[in-house]
């Protein structure tokens, strides 16, 4: 079992993290604290999450590949994503990390059950899913850029925040294009609030951090 921290760093007003507008509550204070306690496993999770995410822009240009604005908007994505991936092996093998599985949380999960079966809410519903992700893991990245100890991890998480703010806003300008603005609005107001409900509670043990492991703070008028 791991400690957690007793306090967090005292937060640098000129790092830290605005609000993002995609997402309905911020991350807790809990789930960064456990991230802090565990950051190798976090690195490890990582990992895993960037060759994901390419996997899930891939997977989107095989489903529609009529679509060419798609494939020239999510084939650079899905390449700069296994960047991502290489770049954070990288740092892995230098600390003696292996590529080992985890047990993933239910987080990916329960958005994709969100998602409607029938076209065209299917392809809405799939690009404002792959965007609540990465506005997530975006909103963490700027939150261990801030508070790790370790001054290579907040270096690889601050380089990488400009990359993943550009990725849900191309999933944004996708669905804005097709569907727009109003439509798009509504409908991510509606998987935003799923997207909280998959992150309620916490995790009473540290060692089960992953990057989207339980962790948000409760949004105000929400029943406990």
């Amino acid at each position: 079992m791991h400690a957690l921290p007793q306090a967090l760093p005292s937060p640098n007003p000129s790092l830290a993290p605005a609000r993002i507008r995609w997402l309905e509550a911020p991350t807790s204070d809990h789930w960064l604290q456990q991230a802090i306690a565990r950051p190798d496993l976090l690195l490890i999770d990582h990992a895993h999450c960037e060759r994901k995410a390419a996997g899930v822009a891939l997977q989107l240009m095989f489903r529609y590949p009529g679509d060419e604005a798609l494939a020239e908007a999510l084939s650079p994505l899905a390449r700069e994503e296994l960047e991502h991936f290489e770049l954070v092996r990288g740092l892995m093998r230098r600390r003696g990390l292996a590529l080992k599985p985890l047990p993933a949380p239910g987080y990916g999960a329960s958005l994709t059950k969100a998602v409607r079966r029938d076209e065209p809410a299917r392809m809405l519903d799939a690009f404002l899913v792959a965007g609540l992700i990465e506005a997530r893991s975006h909103e963490r990245m700027a939150l261990l850029a801030e508070h790790l100890p370790d001054p290579d991890l907040r270096a690889l998480y601050g380089d990488l925040l400009a990359s993943e703010a550009r990725h849900f806003g191309i999933y944004w300008v996708l669905c804005e294009t097709r569907f727009g603005r109003e439509t798009t609005a509504a409908r991510l107001e509606e998987l935003a609030e799923q997207e909280v409900q998959a992150l309620q509670g916490s995790l009473s043990d540290c060692d089960q951090v992953r990057m989207h492991s339980p962790g948000v703070v409760q949004p105000v008028g929400a029943s406990t």
